[in-house]
């Protein structure tokens, strides 16, 4: 029995590796080949749930390797979000940091604080609500899957508030830059300011910065953006702890944010200051081994991902399609206000503040 369970734990885990892979591929084909991109701006995250929806939802062979999807959403999610911390670097902040916070910061605060007041009338449950309010604000999949067990989200919330994300970050990423054009006209520093801090994903900020510097030939935007939206990655090891709380202590008023913090993302700031650090060694005393220590970031970087990606297949492959129908189309509706609000208070700020 024991032999069977472990044999069982492991062909699920391998499933998702798979799987993963297979959602890499996809994604790198669709955005490269199909849409033209130089990077995907569509998340492989997105894929590797399809596919594991799909298969489990029309296949009853798959329900013995739960315990191995199991595995992989508790565990390998965990280490994949504490690897992320590499991907920020306190010298971001230092090129466009105080701007840039100038602008996310009410961008954040208003998408929460309106998704708390309308998600009773759009009937959305709390950890719904909180799932999509920093997928919007924040860093798209990569917070919802954060924040998720630090609220014991649903399987099946997790995959709602990823698609919902999905959808309306691929559609600011093909209109924001027009949007950019026609309100700031040439300014790089505005034009990144607001595609940087308005858009869901990295890489749909990356795709829009693409998009504006081809078609209106301005590639400082890129760079202006993409560090724009660094900067606003790193503000979740505040926001998730905060909204983690607040979930949590609704049930027990007595709760104290050391019994629940999300202990990970500690090590997340850990490889963030690794990461601080080892840029300063290698810039500034030893420049022969800057290439070496790139490549090693990049090693960390994909390994993230992968994780991530790996744990999300397993929510497809642990999620049941019948339960979204009790969550509706409002989550959607939902989502689409939070987007629109943090496109307006983007642009309101930067007209005010910045311009």
């Amino acid at each position: 029995m024991t032999n069977e369970y472990g044999k069982n734990n492991a062909v699920g885990i391998i499933i998702s590796i798979i799987t993963a892979i297979i959602a890499i591929l996809l994604s790198d084909f669709i955005g490269t080949n199909v849409l033209g991109f130089e990077k995907s701006p569509i998340s492989p995250i997105i894929f590797a749930i399809l596919i594991g929806l799909l298969f489990n939802n029309y296949s009853n062979r798959l329900e013995k390797f739960e315990f191995g999807f199991r595995f992989c959403i508790k565990y390998l999610l965990k280490l994949g979000i504490i690897f992320l911390g590499i991907r920020l670097s306190l010298f971001d902040f230092l090129q466009y940091g105080s701007k840039s916070l100038i602008v996310i910061i009410p961008c954040i605060v208003s998408s929460i604080i309106i998704i708390i007041l309308l998600k009773d009338k759009f009937q959305v449950s709390e950890n719904l609500s909180l799932l999509i309010a920093v997928g919007t604000s924040i860093c798209g999949a990569t917070a919802i899957v954060a924040l998720a067990p630090s609220i014991n989200a649903k399987k099946t919330e997790i995959t709602y508030a990823i698609a919902n994300i999905t959808v309306f970050g691929l559609l600011a990423m093909f209109l924001y830059p027009v949007f950019a054009n026609m309100i700031f006209s040439v300014n790089d520093l505005s034009v990144g300011l607001f595609l940087g801090s308005s858009i869901h994903e990295t890489a749909q900020v990356a795709g829009a910065g693409m998009i504006y510097a081809e078609q209106y030939f301005r590639q400082d935007v890129v760079g202006i953006a993409t560090l724009t939206k660094l900067v606003r990655n790193s503000l979740m090891v505040i926001i998730i702890p905060y909204l983690a709380h607040r979930s949590l202590s609704k049930n027990d008023t007595n709760l104290k944010i050391t019994s629940i913090f999300p202990y990970f993302i500690i090590g997340f700031i850990v490889f963030g200051l690794i990461r601080t650090f080892g840029d300063y060694y290698f810039t500034s005393y030893n420049s022969s081994g800057l290439d070496n220590w790139t490549l090693i970031i990049g090693y960390i970087k994909k390994t993230a991902e992968l994780l991530l990606i790996i744990a999300m297949a397993a929510v497809g492959y642990n999620t049941n399609f019948k339960y979204f129908k009790d969550l509706g189309i409002k989550p959607f509706y939902l989502g689409f206000i939070a987007a629109s609000i943090v496109g307006v208070v983007s642009i309101l700020v930067i007209t005010i503040v910045i311009v």
